[in-house]
């Protein structure tokens, strides 16, 4: 009898480690990364959550609810991408939408296969690539505002109205800003 206890308490010591094991493997181990990605990372992956927790509760249909999990992970792929091309702590704010849904954040959207990686649009958003998660996602980042008035410097007659196009794919910057350096 005793054997037979200690034999089950061994059983599960052993089951409880190798759960261990195997979420440490399939977890996502952010550690290589700054803090500023990996409170972004966090993020998305709390709005996954809030996905999942409305749609067990049955809040939201199956194609809402498949549509924002494929732009959490359009969104993530896109932001482990710049975080490991530039090796630097710091995303630019990223938007994903849908061919359908240009209209979200374009005042005159152009159509999808004219974009090109590098241009900006509307001198606010910067077009990034296609990310194809379930469905395409075309994911754009936002310039900041020093980045808009750069581009407003060399564009004379660009506004910030302006619906067209702007072409600075032989200008194109890197996606981080320069580090600030703080001396005592």
């Amino acid at each position: 009898m005793r054997s037979r206890f200690l034999f089950s308490c061994l059983l599960t010591m052993v089951l409880i480690t190798q759960v261990g094991v195997v979420v440490a493997q399939t977890g996502n181990d952010d550690s290589e990364f700054g803090p500023v990605v990996r409170a972004y990372l966090g993020y998305l992956r709390n709005e996954q959550e809030v996905v999942d927790d409305r749609a067990s509760r049955r809040e939201v249909n199956r194609t809402y609810y498949m549509r924002n999990s494929n732009r959490i992970r359009a969104l993530r792929q896109m932001a482990l991408r710049i975080a490991t091309e530039t090796q630097d702590d710091y995303l630019p704010e990223l938007e994903a939408v849908t061919a359908d849904e240009f209209r979200l954040i374009l005042q005159r959207p152009p159509r999808s296969g004219s974009l090109r990686v590098g241009e900006v649009l509307q001198s606010t958003f910067r077009y990034l690539g296609v990310v194809r998660a379930g469905e395409p996602f075309y994911l754009f980042a936002r310039l900041d505002p020093y980045e808009q008035s750069d581009l407003m410097e060399r564009q004379p007659g660009a506004t910030t109205n302006d619906s067209s196009l702007i072409d600075v794919s032989n200008k194109i910057r890197p996606l981080t800003r320069a580090r600030r350096v703080i001396t005592p």
